[in-house]
């Protein structure tokens, strides 16, 4: 029997198509799913029509995305990062940073359409593909550069350090007062200690 399809079906067919299937095939798998329908010669008229006006529809699309792909033609973005020696990032760039940074210059394209596998973790120049229409594509350069303007992890962790050691060894203004203080007094054993030369005096002119 001949069914049209409302659906692609693998090794059978596109939408549209006209195509001959086993009567069991047709009639208890294609057509209770609503994957095919009878071809007559009535609704072949019409799906070789809904072919027509898609194809077209289909061309219009591609046509304007082969428009839209020139303004990407020679597209650069850039980044700058904070990194490691070896050229690890700390942190990444993803296609929402690539989406934002083509707004920037005026070109609009979804991040879902930028084909980035995983995000950019080193540091260097990559081919970024943009897929604007399943039969178009084209290619932005991204670059991703150190960020010079942030002191490396290693010398803010060094200066963290020295900062701390020097809090700690500084004592601080009420202990440093309190041992000045401390030192310019007499202790209470020193002042209750009697003059020996003036206990001899006394004893003496009792006895006179």
């Amino acid at each position: 029997m001949r069914v049209i399809l409302r659906k692609e079906v693998e090794n059978l067919g596109e939408v549209g198509d006209v195509v001959e299937v086993a009567d069991g095939y047709g009639m208890n798998h294609l057509i209770p799913r609503g994957v095919a329908i009878h071809a007559t010669s009535n609704s072949v008229r019409a799906a070789q029509h809904e072919q027509m006006i898609r194809e077209a529809q289909i061309e219009v699309a591609k046509r304007g995305s082969e428009e839209d792909a020139k303004r990407f033609f020679g597209a650069e973005v850039e980044f700058t990062r904070r990194a490691g020696e070896d050229g690890r990032l700390f942190g990444s760039v993803t296609n929402r940073d690539i989406e934002a940074a083509l707004a920037e210059k005026g070109l609009e394209v979804g991040r879902r359409k930028i084909l980035l596998d995983e995000p950019i973790r080193r540091l260097g120049e990559y081919d970024v593909s943009i897929r604007l229409h399943p039969e178009v594509r084209v290619e932005v350069k991204v670059h991703v550069l150190v960020d010079e303007s942030a002191p490396p992890p290693e010398e803010e962790a060094s200066t963290e350090d020295a900062g701390a050691e020097e809090d700690s060894a500084s004592p601080s203004g009420e202990e440093a007062g309190d041992e000045s203080e401390g030192g310019d007094e007499p202790s209470a054993e020193l002042e209750a200690e009697p003059d020996a030369e003036s206990v001899g005096d006394g004893e003496k002119d009792t006895a006179e």
